[in-house]
């Protein structure tokens, strides 16, 4: 591994980084409300994805594959998160999050910063993978098993935000929780995917020593998932303001995709 170039990988990730969320953070204040990081997250990934394949020296062909499935993933969510939040105020986790001060230097550390540096954390392995020579050819299996589980994940958050968006437009489906396809197995398909993409992506990187001890990131990443900024965050709000999301959490996995328990109970929502 060129740890020279891994210092120039890093610390050209962390500028772009604070390009990425400062303008962010700019646009959020002119139209008065934050969620808009919600988009950054996935442009700021692609961002370092791409500062990683054009100042990394390692091997171009994982460069240029990171890059591409980087950017097919963080585009597709950036463009998601943008649709999802038109038209509507701030998100009320953010508000919460908050607590009412909404002053430039609070939002910048509460939430912008911790946004940015939590992307830098989580992309390690992309900048690692960016300075590591060839795959050995003893290790192409668990390339291939990268990108399968990268399609995987992909899939899932694709298909599952497609269904819900779907059910949410039909008027014969207000006051009803969804339940059908994926939301069937998974109450959360979009974090589960979101999980296996970034598994995938850290067996793209794992061709060192170096690479192997950035297991941490998808780790951390899982664990805010399923344990912290994700899963918790919205089933609280959920739990407390939509009947019948009880029922639906005590018939549904709540992370892994396994069989319901029992059949849809069609509860209010």
């Amino acid at each position: 591994m060129n740890y020279h170039n891994f210092g120039g990988v890093s610390a050209a990730s962390v500028a772009i980084l604070v390009v990425v969320h400062g303008i962010t953070f700019l646009i959020g204040r002119r139209i008065g409300r934050y969620n808009v990081v919600d988009a950054a997250w996935g442009v700021g990934f692609v961002a370092v994805a791409a500062v990683a394949a054009g100042v990394g020296t390692g091997d171009l062909f994982r460069r240029v594959l990171l890059l591409i499935l980087v950017a097919v993933w963080g585009l597709r969510l950036a463009w998601h998160m943008i649709m999802k939040s038109a038209g509507k105020g701030e998100d009320p986790r953010y508000r919460d999050l908050l607590g009412g001060d909404f002053s430039a230097g609070h939002v910048l550390r509460k939430v912008f910063a911790v946004q940015a540096a939590a992307t830098w954390f989580v992309s390690l392995p992309l900048q690692v993978s960016a300075v590591l020579g060839a795959t050995p050819g003893l290790l192409q299996p668990v390339l291939i098993a990268g990108v399968a589980l990268w399609v995987v994940g992909v899939l899932f958050e694709a298909v599952g935000d497609h269904q819900l968006r779907r059910f949410k437009a039909d008027p014969a489906n207000k006051g009803v929780i969804m339940d059908r396809g994926l939301w069937a197995w998974t109450r959360h398909p979009n974090y589960f995917g979101d999980a296996c993409v970034w598994w995938g992506l850290w067996l793209l990187a794992s061709g060192s020593v170096v690479g192997l001890i950035t297991v941490v990131c998808p780790l951390v990443m899982t664990y805010l998932l399923t344990r912290k900024t994700g899963k918790p965050l919205l089933e609280s709000h959920l739990s407390a303001t939509r009947p019948g999301y009880a029922e639906y959490v005590a018939r549904t996995s709540g992370f892994v995709p396994l069989p319901p328990r029992s059949g849809r109970g069609g509860g209010a929502a």
